[in-house]
């Protein structure tokens, strides 16, 4: 099993660090669906505001604008697979209360198909990458992998 490494760069984000473990581990059991996965490593996982996700994005994108998933890959020759960077306040912009968790599993599992080859920069590449990630919800939601986060204003 993959070591899950959990940052929370957000002051107000409670995030069920298990729970997202648990949904890495649940994708990875089943990465022969997904172009065979994200590649072998370390995973690491960093919920930011909007600003903070924003730097990543000038810093290393040169693009300043806000977004709600960077996904850094890593080296498995070193024992990274990579970095998924996902924005709590974008998942909030984007959900309602009852459905945050959702939003923020689905940042989640999009940052991982991204590591696993997937792409959303064309129209087609984009249907792929949403029909991907319709078969990933539904595969978490059968496993019971659903985390629950937080965030608190």
């Amino acid at each position: 099993m993959r070591s899950v490494t959990i940052h929370n760069g957000h002051p107000g984000l409670r995030p069920d660090r298990r729970a997202a473990a648990a949904l890495i581990h649940a994708l990875d059991a089943h990465a022969g669906k997904f172009l065979g996965g994200c590649p072998p490593g370390e995973l690491s996982l960093a919920f930011l505001t909007d600003a903070g996700l924003a730097r990543l994005h000038a810093d290393f994108l040169a693009d300043p604008s806000i977004t709600d998933v960077i996904t850094f890959a890593g080296d498995p020759a070193h024992g990274l697979a990579g970095e998924i960077c996902v924005s709590a306040d974008a998942a909030a912009r984007q959900a309602s209360k009852d459905n945050f968790s959702d939003e923020l599993t689905l940042y989640i599992v999009h940052g991982w198909l991204h590591l696993a080859g997937y792409d959303d920069l064309s129209p087609r590449e984009k249907r792929k990458m949403r029909a991907a990630e319709a078969r990933a919800l539904k595969l978490l939601r059968a496993a019971g992998c659903r985390p629950r986060f937080q965030l608190i204003k």
